[in-house]
């Protein structure tokens, strides 16, 4: 049995970790992000078996994709089966386009597909395992809607819930620097306070008055008050923001632009890699 399914990439402006120690499921972040057309598409294939195996593939190469492996597992439940997955990534992993919560989402769907399970279940299978091994907070649940999204409240639904900004662009992302370890940078304590205090203002500054140009705004105001743009970051914002607006991925060394986007690609190229995308408004599906 064969299925195939697609996650969009996630960039998100800014974040506010929530922590609930006694339930993953509300575990996750306030902020606001993009999905975008760029992101993961899954072929999986199931066998009958005497065991439960995994075999996972990124870019076709064997990959021990934790977030994936962690997700289908908890898809599959007790079931025994041998389930290889194909995944084909269209960005860079660790650069905050939310590689490694597509290629979960979409491989979950895929194997939700076949096993007669609902997409709810693959969403919360994708989220749990995302939280458990802190790749992220809150690009599951954003990748599973699509558009141009507010988290209003963290986790899953029915708790968890999400707000949507109309509008469709272009988007520019440069990879300017090497990659950063999620995980490292949200247990880092010293960081975390402002993490926390300016994700919240940010995230309620933008619920008063939604718009993708005050997204953009608020973006830049997370990215200098939080010091976590190397300075080759916030030179690739400078020189976007001729032509536009552009802020830092989180968590990534990279930069998301709207604007000219011949300029804009023009200009990101001086600092490395350059992807042109849009938004997509769908979401996680089975193709």
């Amino acid at each position: 049995m064969r299925a195939v399914a697609f996650a969009p990439g996630h960039i998100s402006g800014f974040f506010e970790p929530v922590y609930n120690k006694k339930d993953m499921a509300r575990t996750g972040s306030r902020g606001a992000g993009i999905n975008v057309s760029l992101g993961a598409v899954s072929q999986v294939n199931v066998e009958e078996s005497t065991s439960q195996i995994f075999e996972i593939y990124v870019n076709n190469k064997q990959y021990h994709s934790t977030v994936s492996h962690l997700a289908l597992k908890g898809l599959l439940g007790q079931k025994k089966l041998h389930v290889i997955v194909r995944t084909s990534l269209d960005l860079p992993v660790s650069q905050g386009f939310g590689m490694s919560a597509a290629s979960a989402v979409s491989a979950s769907y895929a194997l939700a597909k076949i096993i007669g399970a609902s997409s709810t279940d693959a969403l919360k299978a994708s989220h749990l395992a995302e939280i458990q091994l802190k790749t992220g907070l809150g690009d599951v649940i954003a990748s599973c809607f699509g558009g141009i999204e507010i988290r209003k409240h963290p986790g899953l639904p029915p708790w968890g819930s999400i707000e949507h900004i109309s509008g469709n662009c272009d988007l520019v992302l440069g990879v300017v620097g090497k990659k950063l370890d999620t995980k490292k940078i949200l247990l880092d304590s010293d960081k975390a306070s402002d993490i926390i205090n300016y994700g919240r203002y940010c995230t309620k500054k933008l619920l008063e008055k939604p718009s993708i140009e005050r997204l953009f705004l608020l973006s830049q105001v997370f990215t200098k008050k939080t010091n976590l743009a190397e300075k080759r970051v916030l030179e690739a914002i400078k020189a976007s923001n001729r032509y536009g607006m552009a802020s830092m991925c989180m968590l990534g060394n990279s930069v998301f632009a709207i604007g000219e986007t011949d300029k804009l690609c023009q200009t990101l190229a001086s600092f490395g890699e350059v992807f042109v995308c849009s938004v997509d408004e769908r979401g996680a599906r089975v193709l």
